[in-house]
């Protein structure tokens, strides 16, 4: 095979594993993509460049998402968000920064925002105290031969947020992007304002009234929305999941529910989010989806989300006896139990099944029936319980 047709092989591989989210970093990706392709060793000289990939990405952005007044309008309110947090974050010197910035924006797409302070956990309980659900992740990774270690923010709102925090000491450092080799793009609040005013018909007035319409914290079906939408490009194994993407699958799983429980709103929600997690960590999608959903869904929820990979378990028998024991004393193991048939029955290939906006119209249809809000924010993530 020419070294140039491999290329773009493994470039177009590697740009599907990250619109899919199968992968969120282009070095992963064009390793795994190289590993497909090929059978055997593929030097790094010869792998495409991020840029390639880059724009492989871009290619699958033209085919899948076709209308472009959608996704500029989208990519209006993304901007508009971003500049909301940019002043929000003032005291650490934000800066908007990635597809937002650039206008390159797909399905899924977060706000990436870089800010500066020497300690996070900090800028973490100020996120907190505006109302917002946030996860903090480290992450070691090599940079010029050299182990660091970053660490991002990721907020639930109603677009996906992820802060990268750095030192204060490296407020001045100009960043260089992985794809072109050159600075990175940054943009201040008042820069972003400009761009809204020039790209997005704002003006000074308007834009005023825009951010003092946005709420400080979003409304929760907004969240669940942001969350859901990049399950779509989440592709499952077809030895487990021969149905397809996970958003399908939970869909599928949702309109079992609902025959089940017609109007339980907490269950429904399970139902609904319980693979949540796995557009954000693969590797502990559990975790990811009570992270990402604190604060937004009831105690009950949270646990049937929390327990609902031990449900297979039991129904193989392959959970020990005495996690049995405990998970059966549980007030909500009945429910547990059902929630469990219906994942498994939501693996059909073809089915019809209701839109996420539909089943989200549903559920919220049931909260304004009956009145109230289950949501308690007492539970924490690694919080199991009585069952402990």
């Amino acid at each position: 095979m020419k070294d140039s047709k491999l290329r773009r092989q493994i470039a177009f591989e590697a740009a599907r594993l990250m619109y899919s989210r199968q992968e969120t970093e282009y070095f992963q990706a064009k390793i795994k993509a190289s590993r497909r392709t090929v059978r055997g060793w593929v030097k790094p000289a010869d792998l495409p460049s991020n840029a390639e990939v880059r724009d492989q990405i871009q290619v699958l952005t033209r085919l899948h998402e076709t209308d472009a007044d959608a996704r500029q309008g989208r990519l209006g309110r993304m901007r508009l968000r971003a500049l909301w947090w940019l002043r929000q974050l003032d005291a650490h010197h934000p800066k908007l920064i990635g597809s937002v910035l650039t206008g390159s924006v797909r399905d899924g797409s977060d706000i990436d925002i870089h800010v500066f302070g020497n300690h996070p956990d900090a800028i973490a309980d100020e996120v907190d105290s505006l109302g917002f659900g946030c996860q903090v992740v480290r992450k070691q990774v090599v940079k010029d031969g050299q182990p660091r270690v970053f660490t991002h923010i990721r907020i639930a709102d109603e677009f996906p947020i992820e802060l990268t925090v750095y030192p204060l000491k490296w407020i001045g450092h100009r960043f260089k992007s992985s794809i072109t080799g050159k600075a990175i793009e940054r943009a201040s609040a008042s820069q972003l304002e400009k761009l809204l005013v020039f790209a997005h018909d704002y003006d000074a007035e308007s834009l005023s009234t825009s951010l003092r319409q946005i709420q400080g914290r979003p409304d929760r079906f907004q969240v669940f929305q942001a969350l859901m939408v990049p399950l779509e490009n989440v592709v499952q194994s077809p030895r487990w999941h021969p149905e397809g993407d996970a958003l399908y699958h939970s869909l599928q799983v949702f309109g079992l529910a609902k025959d089940e429980a017609p109007y339980d709103e907490e269950f429904l929600l399970a139902a609904l989010m319980h693979d949540v997690g796995k557009a954000i960590d693969p590797d502990d999608h559990s975790v990811a989806a009570l992270e990402a959903l604190d604060g937004y869904i009831s105690p009950r929820t949270a646990w049937l989300i929390a327990h609902h990979m031990e449900a297979h378990k039991i129904h193989d028998h392959t959970i020990g006896a005495r996690r049995r024991r405990r998970l059966a004393s549980h007030p909500w193991f009945e429910d547990l139990l059902l929630l469990g048939d219906c994942d498994r029955g939501g693996r059909v290939a073809g089915v019809s099944v209701d839109t996420l906006q539909q089943a989200l119209d549903y559920i919220e249809g049931i909260e304004e029936m009956f009145g109230g809000d289950p949501v308690q924010p007492s539970w924490s993530p690694h919080d199991a319980g009585p069952i402990r």
